[in-house]
């Protein structure tokens, strides 16, 4: 299969294993030739500022007495954060930690967050791999790695 072929039928799978929503394409359309590497650019901004605020989620997750409102104010950003790339089984899974944080549910929030930072660091791994094969694909001028 050429590497064509290869990148169109990834990214259909990071759709149709629900890893990836509509705002992934939208990001995609925004992009042209006075900046070919925007989605790539965004992405990986995203995962760079994420990191830090999965960092502070687990923090306040340790505080004694737990404040449920910093926590879900945290989790809200980190689901904005999420949309704005299109992250759909992230920002599913900060519904269901909000929610726990709503519920005051300890547990249902540290499960959430363990949920959270695996489909996280697997989304970070398929696209990374995905902008690979984008980066082989495309004309090398356009073949930047904004993940540095």
């Amino acid at each position: 299969m050429d590497l064509r072929r290869q990148t169109i039928s990834m990214k259909k799978s990071l759709f149709d294993q629900g890893y990836l929503d509509e705002q992934f394409s939208q990001l995609e359309e925004l992009q042209d030739d006075s900046s070919p590497n925007f989605v790539e650019e965004v992405v990986a901004l995203f995962f760079k500022d994420s990191s830090r605020l999965m960092a502070n989620i687990e923090q306040a997750l340790e505080k004694y007495p737990l404040d449920f409102y910093r926590l879900d104010s945290l989790v809200h950003q980190f689901k904005g954060s999420g949309s704005s790339i299109g992250a759909l089984r992230m920002k599913n899974e900060c519904s269901m930690l909000k929610a726990h944080c709503n519920g005051r549910n300890l547990e249902g929030c540290r499960r959430s967050l363990q949920k959270m930072k695996r489909e996280h660091a697997t989304l970070k791994q398929k696209l990374e791999t995905y902008f690979q094969l984008l980066r082989q694909v495309g004309p090398p001028e356009r073949a930047v790695n904004s993940w540095k």
